[in-house]
């Protein structure tokens, strides 16, 4: 396996992966040394993170080989169709799925989504609106979401 670590507005990222596809993309809550040399099997998810954020990209061309259970992997499936700059409930995500009685076992498998950012986890809110449950921490879910928002808020002073 192959693995780098880059630095981003949200801390650094490691991200490991090999021909096979990408792995895992983690937000890091540490400092880090940012790898020098980057393996040829990261080079486009690090070259496409950086134009998401620097706002050029919306949706991610890279190969993914995420890791989990059969149901976890229907989930992360079903976080890729939700569009750049929208937001869906935990309850609407899991009625995709087929089984409104499953909304716990969606949430955490939501939880446990290796691939942040490319797999959007961070785009799944309560129903109320709230920012419930982001294993990035909820003030990296929340630049997420004004980052990919339309209406960008401007500051008064």
């Amino acid at each position: 396996m192959d693995s780098c670590i880059i630095a981003s507005p949200l801390g650094f990222t490691r991200i490991i992966g090999d021909d096979d596809g990408i792995e895992s993309i983690t937000v890091l809550n540490s400092e880090e040394i940012v790898s020098d040399v980057i393996p040829e099997s990261l080079e486009d998810c690090v070259y496409q993170l950086h134009e998401y954020f620097n706002g050029e990209r919306q949706s991610f061309d890279i190969k993914l080989n995420p890791q989990g259970t059969l149901f976890q992997k229907q989930v992360w499936d079903e976080l890729l169709n939700i569009p750049y700059g929208k937001t869906i409930s935990y309850l609407e995500l899991t009625k995709k799925l087929g089984d409104i009685k499953a909304i716990r076992a969606v949430a955490n498998a939501n939880g446990k989504n290796p691939l942040w950012i490319v797999v959007p986890c961070h785009r799944v809110i309560g129903s109320d609106g709230s920012l419930t449950g982001y294993a990035g921490g909820l003030h990296r879910k929340q630049w997420l979401l004004e980052h990919e928002s339309p209406y960008k808020q401007q500051s008064l002073f």
